[in-house]
């Protein structure tokens, strides 16, 4: 195919106005034929920028539009059931970022939507395709450090996003938001979750309980096939951003993520000093490119998604499961309904 494929993005935050400048340049096979979202002081200027024709408040002209050919969501995660059905409708490939949804029944009814059309959906797990992830993957598969027994993964920002981004009528709350990203992981490398015991609180930002959430929290998981895991997500990583997987086996392990974001030490007679990753668009960014790579070439060649629909329910379910375990102070197996 030679064609590129014409895409459109919806939801122009931070990571989406950043997913937009890489379909205008680094993207092969792709190119940014329209954008929209609800701030027209955010959508104008990033069009005119980026040179992008069309330029919507709603999101649905965009989805109707002919001109976009797939669909890339990146709004706000309490928005995604109602674009997605609408891209459904209109048959067009949709790449979707995480969470599927903040709740576990419109993501069933997402998942319903897509599979009964066979609408192209992929899901955004930008960690899949990180580099050292991806490594990790392939030596696990090859054998290199036996069966995988223990699962361990941080996930650590450097500072709290504003109140509004953590709503979690918004956004899910931390263990959805961020811990999401874990999980998915977890089931990626150690296979499915069986039950989830999560404790947490409310401890560097005392004004998150005005929202409704907590800023730190930690989730023991057990696995189907017996193996182990623990979980921890914070907002106070100050020093930096920390993202960090261990993968325990019976031959060795893997240690996954780095804290140095430049290969320099300085040494003086007061200490040996580094600087740390900043945050998330430095750590992530070729990950966050080669997804969108993935997608695009996956849609132009007929492929099937590399991270389903159904990816995103599982791992919703997980933290759905792990938010009510947190709530309710108690562990959760994934197979109970009483959290849907």
């Amino acid at each position: 195919m030679s064609k590129r494929l014409g895409i459109g993005v919806i939801g122009l935050g931070r990571l989406g106005s950043s997913y937009a400048r890489y379909f205008t340049g680094r993207i092969t096979g792709g190119t940014l034929v329209a954008v929209s979202d609800i701030s027209e002081s955010v959508a104008e200027p990033l069009a005119t920028e980026l040179g992008v024709g069309k330029c919507y408040r709603c999101y649905h002209d965009l989805i109707t539009d002919k001109e976009v050919e797939a669909v890339v969501i990146v709004s706000p995660t309490s928005t995604h059931k109602q674009i997605v059905i609408e891209a459904v409708k209109e048959g067009k490939p949709i790449f979707c970022e995480k969470p599927l949804s903040i709740l576990l029944a419109e993501a069933n009814e997402m998942l319903g939507a897509v599979e009964r059309t066979g609408v192209f959906f992929q899901m955004g797990f930008m960690r899949r395709f990180d580099k050292g992830y991806v490594e990790a993957k392939r030596k696990i598969e090859a054998d290199v450090i036996g069966a995988p027994v223990v699962f361990k993964s941080s996930s650590r920002d450097p500072f709290r996003p504003s109140l509004e981004y953590l709503d979690p009528a918004h956004s899910g709350g931390l263990i959805v938001d961020c811990g999401i990203h874990d999980l998915d992981l977890a089931r990626w490398f150690m296979g499915e979750i069986a039950s989830v015991y999560s404790i947490g609180g409310t401890l560097a930002y005392p004004e998150m309980k005005t929202i409704g959430d907590i800023d730190n929290a930690i989730t023991s998981l057990y696995f189907a096939n017996g193996a182990l895991g623990v979980v921890d997500q914070s907002r106070n990583g100050v020093y930096g951003y920390d993202i960090r997987t261990e993968i325990l086996g019976t031959k060795g392990t893997l240690k996954i993520g780095y804290l140095r974001e430049t290969p320099i030490l300085v040494m003086t007679k007061d200490g040996v000093t580094h600087d740390t990753v900043p945050y998330f668009t430095e750590r992530f960014e070729q990950a966050y490119i080669s997804q969108l790579q993935d997608f695009v070439d996956n849609v132009r060649n007929d492929r099937r998604p590399s991270v389903t629909c159904a990816d995103g329910v599982a791992a919703l379910r997980v933290s759905a499961a792990a938010t009510l375990s947190f709530k309710e102070n108690r562990p959760v197996k994934i197979e109970d309904d009483k959290f849907l």
